[in-house]
């Protein structure tokens, strides 16, 4: 996927689109269950309700509105040459 590196605030503008009259505000901020990666959910009132979105912190450092890969166990093989 293509995560560009924008900051919260441009993220926030972008699918918030908050004004001086409905501004953005954190609701709420913590750490996923595993402990590894952060998150905030940030909300904004508009004419139809209030619209409110989770920006995850990925470990490029990135915010995006998907949360990061899962890094899941792998196996590998080595190939080792036998002495004569």
């Amino acid at each position: 996927m293509n995560t560009q590196h924008a900051s919260l605030r441009e993220l926030v503008d972008k699918w918030l689109a908050p004004s001086l009259a409905s501004p953005g505000r954190v609701t709420h901020f913590s750490r996923t269950p595993d402990r590894l990666h952060r998150y905030v959910r940030i909300e904004a009132a508009h004419a139809t309700g209030t619209l409110a979105i989770f920006f995850f912190r990925h470990d490029d450092g990135s915010w995006c509105v998907f949360p990061p890969a899962v890094t899941r166990p792998a196996m590998s093989t080595r190939l080792e040459r036998l002495a004569a």
